[in-house]
Order: structure tokens, then sequence, then C-alpha cells
């Protein structure tokens, strides 16, 4: 989907600042790196469901070399002292034809300001332009912002769900 590899839009956070919400490229390896290394353990428990001190290269090839058609991630920039940082990212992969598994991780400093929402948003125009039929999430039971975000956009708890693990559905129109 050559349209979502080039996406570039700006919007606002809930304080007026200014983001630029754009498709991941492998050039932003520094930048996400460097973002990673601001998130807190309890956040990347919360995406990755273990705890998480860094990747190994095969993990980062994964998370940076993007297909955008199996695969599509976006980050959040915005700028701090003159210079763009990645304040968050989300994605979804294809999981089997028109299903797709969908994931967020906004740095700690940033949480709470409407990121996960833009990103959100803007996944969902993607997946529905690309043809899909339904974003599947899942999310720690503990996780309650990521389930506040996920039911505001309409997901559903699934049948599968378990103690341990939320498993939301939406359907796209």
């Amino acid at each position: 989907m050559p349209e979502a590899a080039e996406y570039s839009i700006r919007e606002h956070l809930r304080d007026d600042r200014p983001i630029t919400i754009r498709a991941l490229r492998p050039d932003d390896r520094a930048e996400m790196l460097a973002a990673i290394g601001q998130t807190s353990m309890q956040s990347l428990q919360r995406r990755f469901f273990v705890p998480k001190k860094g990747f190994s290269e095969q993990e980062m090839a994964f998370f940076l070399n993007i297909d955008f058609d199996n695969h599509v991630a976006l980050i959040a920039e915005i700028n701090e002292d003159g210079h763009p940082v990645i304040a968050g990212s989300g994605r979804y992969i294809l999981v089997r034809p028109g299903q797709a598994e969908i994931a967020f991780l906004v740095v700690d400093a940033y949480q709470g300001q409407g990121i996960g929402t833009i990103l959100m948003r803007h996944l969902a125009i993607l997946a529905r332009d690309a043809g899909l039929k339904e974003l599947v999430a899942e999310v720690l039971p503990e996780n309650t912002a990521m389930l506040k975000l996920f039911r505001k956009f309409g997901f559903r708890p699934d049948a599968k769900g378990s103690p341990q693990v939320v498993h939301l559905t939406l359907q796209l129109p």
C-alpha cells in the first residue's frame, strides 16, 4: 500500500501542541531506540506482556522494516527544543486475510495527551483503506488507559478473554 508508506499528517495534542503522525521509516532506528529508552519498564511490559530491557537485532529489524502491506506502522513525532522526537508509535499486523492485530506504545512523558487516540484514528483509516474488516487487540487487564481507548473506538471484548489478557475486536465498516 504505497500511500501508507508515505503517510504523514499534522495533528494537535490536547494542549494544542502540534504533532506529526507519519509512516515509520528504517532510518528512524536511533529515534525509536531513544523513545524506548525513555519508556518505563511498566509501559514496556504493558505493551509486550513481559519485562523488556532491550531488543535483539532480529526484533529491531521486525519493528523497523515495514512492508506497509502486511505490517503498517506509524509514529507520533513532536518537536522538543527544535528537534523532532518520537513520542509514540502504533502498528497493525495482518494475522489472517481481512484481520489485523493492532498495538501502541506511548513514551511515559507523553501519556495522557491524546497520542494513542490520534494514532488509533489514523491506523483505522489506513486499515479501512487497505480493505481490512476487523482489528483485534490484546491488552493486559491492568492497562486501563488502553482498554478505555479501545472501548472509545468501539472495540468489544472477545469470547477468548482470559484473566491474564483481554482480547478485543473491532469490526470495520
